[in-house]
This record gives C-alpha cells, structure tokens and sequence, in this order.
C-alpha cells in the first residue's frame, strides 16, 4: 500500500518505560496500516498499551522509536506546536475520561477548537448547532458538564472531536462506561461517520462496534496482530 491510500502508517514503533532502574516494555516493533475511510478497531487486556498507542497516534505521547505517519505527514519529529496545530486540522481525539473543560457550557467546549483555528463566529454557531444536532443534545447547549449523565458527556466529546471535521478520529473505549441503551446511541454515531468515509481507530470490547469494524486488532505482551476472524 502506498502512503497516499494510507490514513495511519506506522513502522517499527517501540515504547519504553523507565521508572527508577526498571524498564517497562509497552510495545515491540508494532506495525499498523489504516486505509483512509476504514474502521478499525484495536481490542486487547487491560494496561495492554492501548491507551498508549492512541496518544501516540494523536501526538500527545512519544515512541522511543520508530515512524509514524499520518496522511503522509510524519509527525514523530514535529515539536509540540506544530503537533497541536496538526491536530487540530487532522485528528479528533475522544478521551475515555470526556475531558470536557469543566467550566465552559457544552456549547462552548464544542466551539473550543474552531476558535483555536480562528472560525468566524456565525460559521462556529452553525457548526454546534449540526454537531449537537448530530449527537442528539440540542436541549443541552447550554449546560455545563457536571449538569450532564456519562453517556451526555460521552456524546458531547464526540462533538468537540468532530468540530474541525478531522479526517481521522481516535477513540479510547467510547462505550466503556456506559448502559447498553447509551452505547447504542454511541454505535449510531459511529454507523453515521463510517458512512460518511471518516477514518476511524477505536479502542474497545464493545461487540457492537467490533461488528462495524472493517479491520480488528489486537494488542497483547507489546504484540498488535490483525484478528479478523
């Protein structure tokens, strides 16, 4: 495959650890292609690295070593500016943990990253009314996060992720810590970027959305082999 069918290529990645004089493996020589427009899903034991991986691929963490492109574009040499700013063009990222800011409504933490990118206001105001639109919380605008139930926050993370309208998005165990009518509503949204082509990794055990994945991996002793069957 070449890079230019490629949304996520990664090559010889190896993530150590050091704490005190122990050195802790978390990957061995991974390697991973993600075709622009797939699903793919990465399962794997709790403290398996899968976290890890996802904030390598976003740029919020490092490797020790080895080459990661996304789109073409290398990021494992770029500084932590000019990873913000990819960031913000290229990848929306959806924390396991919301990472709303806690002191701004859902409407304003939705507006957060299209201001960053100096959106014009009426552009900004049309693009949180679809997104919340989208994620079925127009009644919560609003609101702040501690107003909100878990799957709420869940929903509005997915819409900050979307804001930019990244083409790729990451995912850490979206469904993780909700009830099953919740993670239904998370799986429809999921069903609607998929048709849309957005790029997707998705880390989870959720069945449901390992169903909606065009390509399943799993992360096990520092390993990420293809489990597709």
């Amino acid at each position: 495959m070449t890079e230019g069918t490629a949304a996520i290529q990664v090559s010889s990645l190896f993530k150590n650890y050091e704490i005190g004089e122990v050195k802790i493996e978390v990957f061995q020589d991974v390697n991973l292609t993600v075709k622009r427009g797939e699903l793919a899903v990465v399962d794997g034991p709790s403290g398996s690295g899968k976290t890890t991986l996802l904030n390598i691929l976003g740029g919020i963490d490092k490797p020790t070593s080895g080459k990661i492109s996304i789109f073409g574009e290398e990021i494992t040499e770029k500084d932590e500016d000019s990873l913000s700013n990819f960031r913000l063009s290229n990848v929306g990222i959806v924390f396991q943990s919301y990472n709303l800011v806690s002191s701004l409504t859902v409407s304003e933490n939705v507006a957060f990253p299209m201001e960053w990118m100096q959106k014009r206001p009426d552009f900004i105001k049309k693009r949180i009314h679809d997104l919340l639109e989208l994620v079925d919380l127009e009644q919560r605008a609003d609101h702040f996060p501690f107003q909100l139930s878990g799957g709420e926050q869940q929903r509005v993370a997915f819409a900050r992720a979307l804001a930019n309208d990244p083409p790729l998005l990451l995912a850490d165990e979206p469904t993780g810590n909700l009830d099953a009518k919740t993670s239904g509503r998370i799986v429809q949204i999921l069903e609607h970027l998929k048709g849309l082509g957005k790029t997707m990794l998705i880390a989870s055990h959720d069945n449901q959305i390992l169903n909606l994945a065009e390509l399943r991996l799993h992360l096990e002793d520092g390993m990420l082999v293809t489990s597709n069957e």
